[in-house]
């Protein structure tokens, strides 16, 4: 069951560790899952499902030809990032038809992840637009697919109007120190714009 608030679980606020949220947004394919599930130090809780005949012509995965599943819900994971912080990781659904999730998912976040294809880049302009609305600090994670970019950060950049503000970092989802990288990145953000 997704907590209506981010309320510290009583044993957390007991020792003295502090529980952030965070969110993984982006579009469709664009490695969220992996993302989470690549520096939880817990086994994640996902709502994988499998693809089926009947998104076909909904759900594009573009150049991810290898992709068979779908979330659903979300994606959960927890990371440990100093002996007094704790990162509760919240992967949100790609496709529109799940937004009505994002909500949910987003309340009591202090910062987010967008994830960004550069293959893609008119597919994050949702998650953008999101967490700009709402006036939630966040970091766009440019994410490597066989290792390359097709588009470096200062080219995404412009091309999504993306204020200077913003961090916008070289990510490889699939690797844990990288990943970590992105989140100290959003942490520190976080706490510039004093929701920490």
């Amino acid at each position: 069951m997704i907590s209506r608030h981010s309320d510290v679980r009583p044993e957390l606020a007991a020792s003295g560790v502090k529980a952030l949220k965070i969110v993984v947004a982006g579009g469709f394919a664009a490695g969220k899952t992996t993302f989470v599930d690549s520096i939880s130090e817990i086994t994640p809780l996902t709502t994988e499902a499998p693809m089926t005949e009947h998104s076909l012509g909904i759900d594009d995965v573009g150049p991810v030809r290898s992709k068979t599943t779908t979330t659903v819900a979300m994606d959960f994971g927890r990371m440990t990032l100093s002996p007094t912080t704790m990162l509760y990781l919240f992967g949100t659904p790609g496709q529109d038809r799940f937004w009505f999730m994002w909500d949910e998912l987003s309340k009591g976040a202090v910062g987010a992840i967008v994830l960004v294809d550069s293959r893609r880049l008119g597919d994050c302009f949702g998650a953008l637009d999101y967490f700009d609305q709402r006036r939630v600090p966040y970091v766009v994670g440019l994410n490597r697919f066989d290792g390359e970019l097709a588009h470096h950060s200062d080219e995404v950049r412009e091309a999504l109007s993306i204020p200077p503000a913003i961090p916008v970092v070289d990510i490889d989802a699939r690797d844990r120190g990288s990943v970590k990288a992105a989140l100290v990145h959003l942490v520190r953000l976080a706490i510039e714009r004093k929701r920490i």
